[in-house]
């Protein structure tokens, strides 16, 4: 037939599917946070504010420059000790050093907010991560879904593959009309139209979180369950599985209420406030923004700074053969100077007051996006807590209705095997079975995520 032998292909890409190298949820979130290209951008933020820290700090430090100069002068020009009419040049040598003694403070608080800044950008580079991570569980978990959902496909397969052998030999007793072996043969064609289509989801949901981890080669790419997945293998024509359940099923169950809905939003909000690196990172953001009002007050003190250095020059005159020479005058004319620098700022058209005014308003509209992170962040637990929750009865009520199509199924197979119903209440009940099983299958994965979800506002 038509559809055994695409039947039988299928099962020899998912037998090769099974012999490439499998990744853990682990290796997934790993590969992802190591390429993901938004987490190297963080990282590079990362050492930007390293290198920022490092400038502030060196501010403290003397100053060293030297400078080489060289002028020729026309007409009145200055020789040694006074003025004459001459042509010469004037070579000049200088080292100096200055370092800032008093600043108002605003060395000190520049090193103060540039460790802060450095800590948001560590605690921004780890909410990235987090992200990347929970996006991965997402799509990981798909992919789960979807494998079982194929799973679920081969298994009515299965099935309607046992009926179509059962109705033959019925049909040649002539128990059941011919027109029963063609409708349960259709049946086993759609059944293999639904495998072909669920292999397709799973490819895509496999491509969905290849492009998640920036693969470049993601065609052998697969994963394996952290549950120990179904044992698909190859018998006869079909394929079989380890026991009734999906392997998923049975190690996945059972699904109970976890402990973490134990807890009241509230106090998973509360450890959250003390884990959640967005919480963090606005938190230093407000003591950021007030080392920065620090910063803009110091302009109002005056500055003291020390200087210190060493000169020399070397005169040379054209024409004239009694030129000192360079060694002599370089001797002759050194000099060294030190000095202590007061700057007192009297009016700068307002810009110190005007920076003061800008650094309160970033002061205030951090402190706001501290208040709205922790408001959102309350408001994201709430959700997820009446998503777990609501997971958790749909899960359950998942399973009652796959235990109810299954007893439907049983009976409705009995009946069929006995001629006492025909192909399309058979279908009927299969298709229902099927359906159930589908929809406990997406129970039980929303469920885990939303689980994990809960868990990692905990920090976990």
């Amino acid at each position: 037939m038509k559809f055994l032998k695409i039947f039988l292909c299928l099962t020899t890409c998912v037998l090769c599917l099974n012999a490439n190298a499998q990744w853990t949820l682990e290796n997934c979130i790993d590969y992802a946070i190591k390429n993901n290209i938004y987490i190297k951008q963080m990282e590079i933020a990362q050492k930007a504010a390293k290198t920022d820290l490092n400038s502030a700090q060196m501010a403290f430090l003397p100053n060293v420059n030297g400078s080489v100069g060289q002028n020729w002068n026309f007409g009145r020009t200055q020789i040694e000790s006074n003025y004459e009419n001459r042509t010469q040049s004037t070579t000049s040598f200088s080292v100096g050093s200055s370092m800032p003694i008093f600043a108002g403070g605003r060395l000190i608080n520049a090193v103060g907010k540039a460790k802060l800044d450095l800590q948001m950008s560590v605690f921004n580079l780890q909410k990235a991560k987090d992200d990347i991570s929970l996006q991965v569980t997402s799509l990981f978990f798909e992919v789960l879904f979807q494998k079982e959902l194929f799973q679920i496909a081969i298994e009515q397969f299965k099935t309607t593959k046992q009926q179509v052998s059962i109705t033959e030999i019925l049909t040649r007793n002539g128990k059941v009309p011919n027109s029963q072996l063609f409708d349960i043969q259709a049946q086993a064609a759609k059944d293999t139209l639904s495998i072909v289509q669920a292999n397709n989801n799973l490819k895509l949901a496999l491509l969905d979180l290849a492009q998640a981890l920036e693969l470049q080669n993601f065609e052998d790419f697969d994963i394996v369950s952290p549950f120990s997945p179904a044992v698909i293998s190859s018998d006869s024509e079909f394929f079989t599985t380890a026991g009734s359940k999906s392997g998923v099923e049975q190690q996945i169950s059972p699904f109970g209420r976890n402990d973490i809905l134990l807890q009241t939003p509230q106090e998973i909000y509360n450890q959250s406030l003390t884990t959640k690196p967005e919480v963090k990172s606005a938190e230093i953001g407000v003591k950021s923004a007030e080392k920065s009002l620090k910063i803009a007050k110091s302009y109002y003190f005056p500055t003291i700074s020390l200087s210190a250095g060493v000169g020399t020059n070397y005169f040379y005159q054209y024409n004239n053969l009694q030129n000192s020479t360079f060694k002599d005058q370089i001797n002759k004319y050194l000099a060294e100077y030190i000095g202590l620098n007061l700057s007192i700022p009297i009016f700068n058209r307002l810009s110190v007051i005007n920076q003061e005014k800008q650094a309160k308003f970033k002061t205030e509209n951090q402190k706001l996006v501290l208040e709205n992170t922790k408001k959102q962040l309350f408001k994201e637990i709430q959700t997820a807590y009446l998503n777990a929750v609501s997971a958790n009865e749909k899960q359950n009520a998942a399973e009652q209705a796959v235990t109810a199509a299954q007893e439907a199924f049983r009976y409705a197979k009995e009946r069929y095997e006995n001629s006492k119903s025909s192909v399309f209440e058979f279908s009927q009940s299969q298709n229902r079975l099927s359906q159930a099983q589908a929809e406990e299958a997406q129970a039980k994965y929303d469920y885990l995520f939303k689980i994990k979800v809960l868990e990692f506002y905990k920090g976990q």
